[in-house]
């Protein structure tokens, strides 16, 4: 198996981190970077809306959003209207599928396939739902998906609940699903400890972020290699 490189971008503004991922993105394309890549981020409070959006599920005006400190972009990934914000991982995944398999479809089912293992070690059993992309439980949306890909090289990814202030949700439609109701792997343990938050380990946002890499590495059959530094 050869290296997939996992690179962490800690706190950065979307606009900062979507620059970012399309010259890491370019990279691969031209082979300038000979691996796949994992880049790993948590966002400032932000709203996108990708090629799918419908106006009418952004329940809120720009001014409104702008007033409680969250930004709006337009991008080019698949899907409607999702929320990034803190407690939230959210993964880049630069891949070149003409090293897998050539199947937008069958990415998105292995990046599902990634997150339901990667929530086993904390006590939630996840799934799909016919038609619609992303995992829940128990009937409750866990994490988005939503990719783009040119020459086979995807960028966009995921965003998968850990803390999150399921508040924001409230501002939209999320994903353009009606009456969804999302939650967290926090609370999702919560719930299952009858309510308490001691349920929660304050190390449970690094834990998560270990379970993804190792996660992906088993899906993909790569090795996780991390590094300080891309060079773009």
């Amino acid at each position: 198996m050869t290296d997939f490189l996992v690179h962490d971008l800690g706190l950065r503004s979307y606009a900062e981190a979507l620059s970012f991922q399309r010259e890491v993105a370019a990279q691969r394309i031209s082979k300038a970077i000979p691996h796949d890549v994992l880049l790993l981020v948590e966002h400032p409070p932000v709203i996108t809306l990708g090629r799918s959006s419908k106006q009418e599920h952004l329940l809120v005006s720009p001014e409104l959003l702008a007033a409680r400190g969250v930004e709006l972009f337009e991008v080019e990934r698949g899907g409607d209207v999702t929320f990034h914000g803190p407690g939230q991982l959210v993964g880049y995944p630069i891949v070149d599928l003409t090293e897998h398999t050539q199947d937008l479809h069958w990415y998105l089912r292995q990046v599902e396939e990634v997150l339901i293992r990667a929530v086993v070690p904390f006590g939630i059993v996840a799934e799909r739902i016919a038609g619609k992309t992303g995992i829940w439980t128990n009937g409750r949306k866990l994490a988005s998906i939503g990719v783009h890909a040119r020459q086979w090289v995807t960028w966009h990814g995921f965003a998968l609940n850990v803390t999150t202030d399921l508040s924001y949700f409230d501002l939209m439609v999320p994903c353009g699903i009606a009456d969804v109701e999302m939650t967290s792997v926090a609370a999702e343990m919560e719930r299952r400890a009858g309510g308490t938050a001691d349920a929660i380990p304050p190390a449970l946002p690094r834990l998560v972020r270990e379970s993804v890499i190792a996660a992906w590495g088993e899906v993909f059959q790569r090795f996780p290699r991390s590094v300080d530094h891309l060079t773009v």
